[in-house]
Formats: structure tokens, sequence, C-alpha cells
């Protein structure tokens, strides 16, 4: 389940939108949500549901890694969202505001008793304080968790915080989810960018984020697509440094050295496993 794959983008869209479902086969995102929650009215789930079953099964969108974002638990609908979902041709579910380890058993739970795959990934988002706080025990909870998926909107609301832009209200929280992610093969995903339209401001962010330890930015406009690529994906200067760090310790082991010099720095084994780490991650780009 954990297995290399590029999550630079992934694209939230409205379940009840066919419009945007049949565009995003044409977009570049690495990934595609398509929402049960937040963009759909409470009397329209049903509705969605059976308009998403349509749009995955009409199918068309390649090697683009496809997700549900079903309901939150508590409310009426996540039963029937998580049944719904695991028939349906996805890669995962993502479940809202996860604040401890008993809702993603729960939600296994469902999925396993509906005959989902074993396979089909959950993707949790961290929203509140108690999911920070609980970060590695959600982590850990179950085998098919493969994503901590950031949720700062809410996480602002809860802390009351003052919007800040370089993020320094949100540093601890969102570090304390990459190490969990990170300390459990998961992959981390920085949280939406509201202000579509500040296109500086959002680069600046996706820099940030994969500063931090992100492997890729959840979006909410396909105008942030190609920026989210660009920061998120190696360079060509990125992988031409990690081919020549390969080569130079190859070199080296190949004369019986355990380390090698490279433009005036030592080169170990682990600089080796992260420049064949970062070739993967190009290789698993989607076109």
């Amino acid at each position: 389940m954990n297995a290399p794959r590029a999550r630079r983008s992934v694209l939230f869209l409205p379940g009840d939108k066919p419009r945007t479902h049949e565009k995003a086969r044409g977009l570049a995102a690495d990934g595609l949500i398509f929402d049960l929650e937040d963009s759909v009215a409470p009397d329209a789930k049903e509705a969605t549901r059976a308009q998403i079953a349509a749009s995955l099964a009409a199918g068309g969108y390649g090697a683009r890694e496809l997700v549900v974002r079903v309901n939150g638990a508590g409310t009426s609908w996540q039963e029937d969202d998580l049944r719904f979902a695991a028939t349906q041709p996805i890669a995962a579910i993502l479940l809202p505001k996860v604040d401890d380890p008993a809702q993603v058993r729960a939600a296994e739970s469902i999925l396993d008793a509906a005959g989902a795959g074993a396979d089909l990934a959950i993707w949790c988002m961290m929203e509140t304080p108690l999911a920070f706080l609980n970060a590695a025990a959600i982590a850990a909870s179950s085998r098919r968790v493969g994503a901590l998926v950031m949720g700062t909107e809410d996480l602002g609301k809860d802390l009351r915080t003052r919007k800040l832009p370089d993020r320094a209200a949100f540093a601890t929280a969102l570090q304390l989810c990459v190490l969990a992610a990170r300390a459990h093969g998961l992959t981390p995903l920085d949280s939406v960018y509201a202000d579509f339209g500040d296109a500086q401001g959002f680069a600046a962010q996706c820099r940030q984020g994969r500063d931090w330890g992100f492997a890729g930015k959840t979006l909410i406009h396909p105008g942030q697509i190609g920026p989210a690529n660009d920061a998120f994906g190696p360079s060509a200067q990125e992988l031409d440094e990690a081919r020549r760090i390969i080569a130079a310790f190859a070199a080296a082991t190949a004369a019986g050295k355990g380390i090698a010099a490279l433009d005036g720095r030592m080169i170990e084994k682990l600089h080796v496993e992260s420049a064949k780490a970062l070739l993967a991650l190009a290789a698993a780009t989607t076109p």
C-alpha cells in the first residue's frame, strides 16, 4: 500500500458537480478527492454518492490516485458513505476530523464488513488539536492508514490563532504529523491554501511545506496544480545530483571504500538512499 507514489498535487472535487469530475480527467494532478463532506448539502448526500459512482464507472482518470472523502464520525452519513466507498474503484477513503485511533478502527471495521479490498487505504484528516496530539497513535492505528492530511483551516479556528503568512502558529502541529507519518511509512500531505487567487503566497507555502517534509499538497483549484507539482517534484538539477551521488558511491564501493567524495563533500550510504528515493519519485509522477 505504501509503494513509492507521487502525491505532489491532490485536488478536491465537489462530489455533486459532474462537470468538475469531467474536467479533472484532463488535469495534471497526481490525485483527486471526490468530496461527500463539506461541499455537499445534507439533503444531497445520497444523490452525490450516485453521481460519484457514475463518474468513477465512466473512468478516464488514467494513473491519477482516486479518493473519496466521507462524512465524519458521529454523522448519520458516515456508515453509508463507507459502505459505498468500499465498492468503488478507488485507492483510498479520506476520513475527516480524525481525533483518535478508535475512529480509524471503527471505519476499518465497516470497510472490512462491506467487502473492501485489502489495498483500500484510509487517509486521515488532521484538523483538530486532539488529532495533532494523537498523531503517532493515529498513524499506527491500522494497516490501512496510508496518509495524514493536514487541515489547518479548522485547526486555526480551534486554536483561535491569527492568520500568519509563515504559519508559525501551526509549525509544531504540522511537524508532529510529518514525524508521525514518516515514522510509520505514511505520506504527509500539506493543507489546502484557501486564497487560490494569491499565486505568490501559494508558491511560498508550497516551498515551506516541502522544506518541512511534506510529500505534496491538497488543493482546491486547478490553477494550483502546476505550482504544486513544481514545488514538490524534484527539479532537473536535483535529479542530476542524485545520479551523480549514486555513481560516486558506486565507484567508491568498487574501489573498496565505504564513503565517497563529491564536490568537496562526503557521501555515505544514507545519501545514496535519499538519491534513489528521489529518482523513484520522479519515475512515479503522473504524465
